[in-house]
């Protein structure tokens, strides 16, 4: 004989919970991506700018830019960016690509391939809305930039 006063929950009540779990993470997982691409974005603009900065005030003390082709030569203490305009450069953008550097007496290029990691060659220029954009410094602006809903 069943007894009416058992607690606890039957079966299609938990299915039912489970099933609306299922639906709210459906939801929400991919806006947490979302989320955490256009973190990884901003923090990339961030150390970009940092970059630029120290690259700038080099340049107000020494008249030029300094002549490098990577992100490694420009963090080696050798050519006094590191440690005097910034304490430690950062080398990577946040999705861990090693960021693009080309600089010369007269100017330099600071960028990021994006979230995919690609190069710079067909880069559309100003406003962007994609994370897989690179994004571009050139001579203390941004040249190309996220802007928007980011896709």
């Amino acid at each position: 004989m069943k007894n009416r006063n058992s607690k606890g929950f039957t079966l299609i009540e938990l299915l039912i919970v489970v099933a609306i779990i299922g639906i709210i993470a459906a939801i929400a997982i991919p806006n947490l991506l979302n989320a955490i691409d256009r973190g990884k974005q901003k923090r990339t603009m961030a150390d970009i700018r940092s970059i630029g900065t120290a690259v700038e005030q080099y340049a107000i003390d020494n008249n030029y830019y300094p002549a490098v082709t990577d992100i490694a030569t420009l963090a080696n203490t050798t050519t006094s960016v590191v440690p005097i305009y910034i304490r430690t450069m950062p080398l990577q953008d946040g999705w861990r690509y090693d960021f693009y550097v080309n600089s010369d007496a007269l100017g330099y290029t600071l960028a990021s391939g994006g979230k995919d990691g690609g190069d710079l060659t067909g880069v559309q220029w100003g406003a962007t809305t994609g994370f897989d954009f690179p994004i571009v410094f050139m001579n203390g602006q941004f040249a190309a930039w996220p802007e928007g809903v980011q896709q």
